[in-house]
Order: C-alpha cells, then sequence, then structure tokens
C-alpha cells in the first residue's frame, strides 16, 4: 500500500474554469464576430431563429477559440512514509490576464513528471489548456505534448474514463459520480453554467477560485474511490493559496 501512495504523489488533479473571451460579442475582433456566427449557426436549436451573436455570453466558454481560462485548480497528494498520514495539497491559477494564469500552470507542470488526472479531461481540459496555452505564444508543457507519442506513453487519467469500463455511449458527470460514492458535492453556491456571469458580472473570482478546488478534490476522491481506498481514511487538506 505504501508504494501506491508514492506513485499516487505523481498525479496532479486539475479542473479548469472557462469564461467567454469577452463580456460581450460585440467586443471581439471583427474576423472572430464572423467566424462565431458561423460556430452559432451550428450550436442554436434546429428551426429557432436567433439574433447573430446572442449565444455568445452563455455558450462562448466551453469552446478555446471562442473562451478563455479563468481558474486552474491543482491537487496532489503528499505521503509522510515515516508517519503513514496523507496530506492533500491544494493551489489555483487565477490571475487577472489569462497569460499569467497558464504561465503559473506551465512553470507547474515543468517541474516534474507529472501525471495528469481530470473529470471528462481528455474531452474538454486537457485539449483546452493545450490550445490556450498555444494561443497565449507560451511552450506547451511535456505533460500535455501527445503528439508521436504511443497511447501508453501518455501520461493523462480520465475519471470519467476509468468509469466508463470501454462503453463509450456513456457518459457520467462527476457529480453522479460523486453522489453514488456518497462524497460531498462541490455545487454549493456555482455550478459550470454559472461560471461566466459569476466572472463578468458579479466579479467573484474567490467563488470561482473555491469552487475549482472543490472540483478537484471531488475527482481526486472519485479516483481514490476507483482504487478501493477506504472513505473514512483521514486525509489533511492544505491549500497554498493566499489568504
Amino acid at each position: 500500500m505504501s508504494n501506491f501512495f508514492s506513485e499516487l504523489q505523481n498525479i496532479l488533479f486539475l479542473d479548469i474554469e472557462t469564461a467567454s473571451a469577452e463580456a460581450d460579442f460585440e467586443d471581439l475582433p471583427e474576423r472572430l464576430k464572423s467566424e462565431w456566427i458561423k460556430k452559432e449557426n451550428h450550436i442554436k436549436p434546429k428551426d429557432e431563429s436567433i439574433e447573430s451573436g446572442s449565444l455568445f455570453f452563455n455558450r462562448a466558454g466551453i469552446y478555446a477559440e471562442f473562451g478563455k481560462v479563468i481558474c486552474v485548480g491543482v491537487g496532489y497528494f503528499h505521503f509522510f512514509a515515516e508517519t503513514g498520514n496523507l496530506e492533500f495539497r491544494t493551489k489555483t491559477f487565477c490571475e487577472e490576464t489569462e497569460y499569467d494564469t497558464l504561465d503559473g500552470f506551465v512553470q507547474l507542470l515543468n517541474k516534474k513528471p507529472w501525471v495528469l488526472c481530470a473529470h471528462n479531461g481528455k474531452e474538454f481540459d486537457f485539449p483546452y489548456l493545450s490550445r490556450r496555452i498555444l494561443i497565449n505564444r507560451l511552450p506547451l508543457p511535456e505533460p500535455l505534448q501527445i503528439a508521436g507519442k504511443k497511447p501508453w506513453e501518455i501520461r493523462h487519467l480520465d475519471t470519467l474514463e476509468l468509469w466508463k469500463f470501454g462503453d463509450y455511449k456513456h457518459y457520467t458527470r462527476l457529480e453522479l459520480l460523486a453522489a453514488i460514492f456518497d462524497i460531498p458535492t462541490s455545487k454549493e453556491d456555482i455550478d459550470g453554467s454559472r461560471v461566466n456571469e459569476t466572472y463578468y458580472v458579479q466579479k467573484n473570482i474567490k467563488s470561482i477560485r473555491e469552487y475549482c478546488l472543490r472540483d478537484v478534490w471531488v475527482t481526486a476522491q472519485v479516483y481514490l474511490a476507483f482504487e478501493g481506498i477506504p472513505p473514512d481514511m483521514e486525509i489533511e487538506i492544505k491549500n497554498k493559496d493566499p489568504e
């Protein structure tokens, strides 16, 4: 078991919060306005007439080309072999500019050969981060470099994929996994659908940071459940964010 906990320390659990690139469609550069309208025509409800740009505020944040990363939450376990204690250390990268947010995250990824773990990470978090890092003209860190690698060389874990057991038609929300494993919810005062409003209208970065870290902790607990770790194991959480 101690070997398991030693290996566990190499996993970086993460979650990202994203928002539309601008608060309003009209603030976009003209070229991106044109491209968004084309995108909107594909995602709008069938047979529904909508004003061009009207979906931007609520939908653009999920597309890396029209959104931006406003917060990256991370967490990793630290095992004290001499005492057997387990600690979960968390931190957020949530700066005034996306560049600074991603730059801090990239510096962390470059410190060691992390294994990255997120819920639906292979479909959303990992590609979104990679695209936004490149858009910000930052060098792509090694853990996100997958081009030319064999599948077993890519150090990415996805709790959604692990739960599918090969059933690729099956989608399970993190919240549902938390419910069936009796893990406390991360959806206290905010959820993903309200991040844009919380960021641009309420300007409540603190709530976004806290929500992001709750999702990180839930993902880590789900992973432990997959490994058969008893739910009553004592784990101290230490947040490295400034007060």
